[in-house]
């Protein structure tokens, strides 16, 4: 038996708000980054961190058989909003 759309629609709403939970989360986590690379003297932009990040979710796009340029075009834009954030972290606690 198939779903109704309104149920499938609203399936798909609870899966939208636990993305958005999730990316509030990862910007949380930004925060706390931005004073360990504060204190560090560690710059904001992380080459190499970035590039091992999207390289990951491209993998695991691809295990879930979902499009890798995709998953790697919403990678960069959450990596760009994690380092949006860390340069407006006032850094102190």
């Amino acid at each position: 038996m198939c779903m109704s759309l309104e149920t499938v629609r609203a399936e798909i709403t609870g899966v939208d708000n636990e993305i958005v939970r999730l990316i509030a989360k990862r910007q949380d986590l930004a925060s706390e980054i931005a004073k360990i690379k504060s204190s560090q003297g560690i710059p904001v932009h992380d080459a190499k961190r970035a590039a091992a990040v999207i390289e990951s979710a491209v993998e695991l796009a691809t295990g879930y058989n979902i499009d890798p340029e995709t998953v790697r075009k919403i990678f960069g834009i959450l990596i760009a909003m994690s380092e949006e954030r860390q340069r407006g972290c006032s850094c102190k606690d």
